[in-house]
């Protein structure tokens, strides 16, 4: 173990406050967001270059919207390929290979923006962190290797996480603040890790990976397909960019029942094997750009974290089969989840105990995660459709990422008084769709506020003039200079980090939602479903006066509505304020109704709320 001594290592010439080793889309989303904090960061990878082909290649509803969010998503939108359906094929030995289903990929139940998968390389995922770096003056050291760090526990050292590591073959050691190790499944942050291994089981079966542009006359190609024959395996077959197919190809076993391994399953030989299995339809590769043999293997790490300065995310801490395209996605949410806590804490903004809240968020993320792809990998190696289609049914809504679901009765969560509430703490903010006051434009309410690490405050009414004396009530109170939500504000004006200027913001102008001289760690919102030309701006109570961007009329369709969706069936009456604590990851910290006279307890929930993860 290590002791509390300062490690007997190399002198080092570096310092930094996060290390990020590995440059893939889960540490490029960490990395990008710190950078985007302002957090001094080092981001190292062995690679030479980016992912250029091949690798994760779908992108799930949730994810599509958090690029939103980060304001990256135009242009993949644009390159991508959207599947909106599925098809199951199957043949018997005595049917030839027919569709036996076709279905919308994610029905109505699951309350999405984007209904949709998009298929794209992991390059072009990458590449899009990239630039957003690169905007702000940081790039990737590639050919570096990490080896190995040292945790020097004395707690007043500022740098205590000592690593080693190759560039260019020359030794290096660094001085961090904090690690985090998105460097794959053989990670050697992992590694270096006490007590920490992989817990799970890798099945005996191998399966093959093709992307290129096919000629065949098999009519679903442009759908997903799971196309299953009854004795030569089963196929997934997914549409990608640039008039490509991804082939799944199973490889359980050869021609007379013996076990295939990976020595002999090459290009050729998957290649013949997806021949077989669409048979009677015709299949011809005309090109191929990228191949792959991998094995299933669902495993999750024992820990996430080392005494809450090194962590590891994506591939580092969880393994699983690809063919739900989930891997990239709960791999860039698990730094998604860590970045902003990270961004808090080194700020002084939030203590240190808030990092406790990533490796219990996140590894049951995981377990879901593994849970799901156990009996889909199963059903898919065993060619039960029946067994197949009602895994997908019942776990659509965690593919799809808004059913990603985290724990109540933590500070970061606190479980609802009100029954009927639309909200769930620990759940994602529903979309909904409201009228922006100032511009009159309509907006998806979730994603209209830039993202800067700060929490979002809304207040709903549904009469605003019966509900003004409530209101006014809370946001005075909550304004109080001894209140918890004033003296963060204030403190965050001093936070020594803030976000670098670059020309997209001319565009977003997030200084209208974040705004500098009243407080960098929250935005206030209120949605009420008042005509437009019944209210004010100087009807405000004076600390919601300055958010004039965050000032909406739901009045809009009912479908869409947030006070209907956000207040659930109970609905809001005359008088009533709803109030919802959100986190910076747009997760649901809380929502309560208040009537009446119930402004002073109004106050306490939210100073109970934000005393768990503020420091004041």
């Amino acid at each position: 173990m290590p002791s509390a001594r300062t490690p007997d290592f190399p002198i080092y010439t570096e310092t930094t406050d996060v290390l990020v080793v590995g440059a893939g889309p889960a540490g490029l989303m960490l990395a990008a967001q710190l950078v985007r904090a302002g957090i001094p960061i080092k981001i190292i990878d062995e690679r030479i270059d980016k992912t250029s082909t091949g690798r994760a290649d779908g992108l799930q509803p949730k994810t599509l919207e958090t690029f939103k969010q980060l304001g990256i998503a135009d242009g993949i939108l644009k390159k991508g390929v959207k599947i909106y359906d599925y098809s199951f094929w199957n043949s018997y030995p005595d049917k030839k290979l027919h569709r036996t289903n076709r279905d919308a990929h994610f029905p109505p139940l699951v309350d999405v923006l984007e209904p949709y998968i998009l298929l794209v390389h992991q390059g072009m995922i990458e590449e899009l962190f990239l630039k957003d770096m690169e905007a702000r003056d940081v790039r990737v050291q590639r050919s570096s290797t990490f080896e190995s760090y040292i945790l020097d526990e004395n707690p007043n050292v500022e740098y205590p996480v000592i690593a080693k590591y190759k560039h260019n073959g020359e030794a290096k050691v660094i001085k961090a603040k904090y690690l985090v190790g998105c460097d794959g499944a053989h990670s050697a942050v992992r590694r270096s890790m006490p007590g920490t291994e992989m817990q799970g089981e890798s099945v005996d079966v191998f399966w093959g990976v093709l992307d290129g542009v096919i000629e065949t006359d098999f009519p679903d190609l442009w759908s997903k397909c799971i196309i299953s024959s009854h004795d030569k395996g089963t196929i997934l077959s997914i549409p990608r960019e640039r008039n490509m197919t991804r082939l799944y190809i199973e490889l359980s076993t050869g021609s007379e029942g013996t076990k295939i391994s990976k020595a002999i399953a090459n290009q050729n030989f998957v290649m013949a094997r997806g021949k077989e299995i669409l048979a009677p339809f015709s299949v011809d590769w005309k090109s191929v750009e990228w191949f792959g043999c991998y094995q299933i293997g669902q495993r999750v790490a024992s820990n996430f974290s080392h005494a809450n300065r090194v962590f590891i995310a994506g591939d580092a801490s969880h393994t699983h089969s690809p063919k739900a395209a989930q891997g990239m996605n709960v791999s860039m949410h698990d730094t998604f989840n860590l970045a902003w806590k990270l961004s808090l804490v080194l700020n002084s903004i939030s203590p240190t105990s808030l990092l406790e809240s990533y490796p219990a968020e996140r590894r049951k993320i995981a377990q879901d995660l593994i849970s799901f792809d156990y009996e889909h990998a199963n059903a898919f190696v065993k060619n039960d459709q029946v067994a197949l289609s009602e895994n997908f049914a019942k776990n659509i809504r965690f593919i799809s990422g808004v059913g990603a679901v985290y724990y109540a009765n933590t500070p970061l969560t606190t479980p609802s008084s009100t029954s009927g509430l639309g909200l769930i703490p620990g759940e994602l903010l529903l979309p909904a769709r409201a009228t922006r006051y100032v511009d009159t434009n309509p907006v998806d309410v979730q994603l209209d506020i830039p993202l800067r690490n700060q929490f979002n405050v809304y207040f709903l009414t549904s009469n605003y003039h019966s509900s003004l004396q409530l209101l006014s009530e809370i946001c005075k109170g909550i304004s109080a200079p001894n209140t918890i939500t004033s003296r963060a504000s204030k403190k965050s004006l001093l936070a020594p980090y803030s976000h670098p200027k670059v020309e997209t913001d001319e565009y977003i102008q997030p200084n209208r939602y974040v705004i500098p001289d009243l407080s960098r760690i929250f935005t206030f919102g209120t949605i009420t479903q008042s005509p437009q030309k019944d209210v004010e701006f100087t009807d405000l109570p004076p600390l919601l006066r300055p958010y004039k961007w965050t000032f909406y009329n739901d009045d809009l369709e009912e479908k869409v509505s947030p006070t209907k969706k956000w207040a659930g069936k109970r609905g809001l009456s005359d008088g009533e304020v709803m109030t919802v604590a959100v986190r910076p990851d747009g997760y649901v910290g809380g929502a309560e109704v208040w009537g009446q006279g119930m402004g002073e307890k109004a106050v306490g929930w939210l100073e109970e709320y934000f005393k768990g993860v503020l420091v004041v």
